[in-house]
């Protein structure tokens, strides 16, 4: 038997805030990251006015300092922006928009771990029948992001929101992506029956 144990988080970095020059300076994205578990697969959304802010992925030193210096991709001027997370330690982010990262709009985080696949566990059948799946509950298994991430940096969503639209709620789930993903745990569960 196959079993798929995790699930991305969606986060809205800022939540009703989004991505703007917080009123408190950058205690309002410190406070909003503490007590908030990253785990690789999950997905930031930075909700943002296009033209009035950007996104940045920047090493530490590029944060500390409120820098452009040594990006980690390119920056998206885009709004709303989705990232996902694809690799575990420590990411920082900022707008580079005149003095916004100096009065705070800048965003550090801790992502641990990597989402959890079991490797596949086999045990002795009772009698020689046909494999059923385990569940036939599309909700079993956790759809995947269906683009490949930019090597931790961020990518822009597919489409901005209309003018004037300010926070967007983050897409709902596929259900394409739900039924493909419950179709491969279903062969690669027949598969593994069949080869035990």
């Amino acid at each position: 038997m196959l079993q798929y144990i995790g699930a991305q988080t969606v986060h809205i970095v800022g939540d009703g805030v989004g991505w703007d020059i917080p009123p408190n300076s950058s205690v309002s994205y410190t406070n909003w990251a503490s007590g908030k578990t990253f785990i690789v697969g999950d997905i930031l959304v930075f909700n943002f006015m296009t033209n009035q802010h950007d996104l940045l992925r920047v090493p530490k030193s590029s944060y500390d300092a409120c820098s452009k210096d040594n990006a980690i991709g390119s920056a998206i001027t885009t709004g709303p922006a989705n990232i996902t997370l694809d690799s575990a330690g420590e990411h920082y982010y900022i707008c580079t928009f005149g003095s916004h990262c100096q009065v705070g709009q800048k965003l550090a985080i801790t992502v641990s771990g990597t989402p959890g696949v079991n490797p596949p566990t086999s045990s002795p059948p009772t009698t020689p029948a046909t494999p059923s799946p385990t569940s036939t509950q599309p909700d079993a298994c956790a759809p995947t992001p269906s683009s490949a991430p930019n090597a931790g940096g961020p990518s822009p969503s597919a489409t901005p929101p209309p003018a004037g639209t300010p926070y967007p709620p983050p897409p709902d789930s596929s259900s394409t992506s739900v039924f493909a993903s419950l179709l491969l745990v279903l062969l690669l569960s027949i598969g593994a029956a069949i080869v035990i």
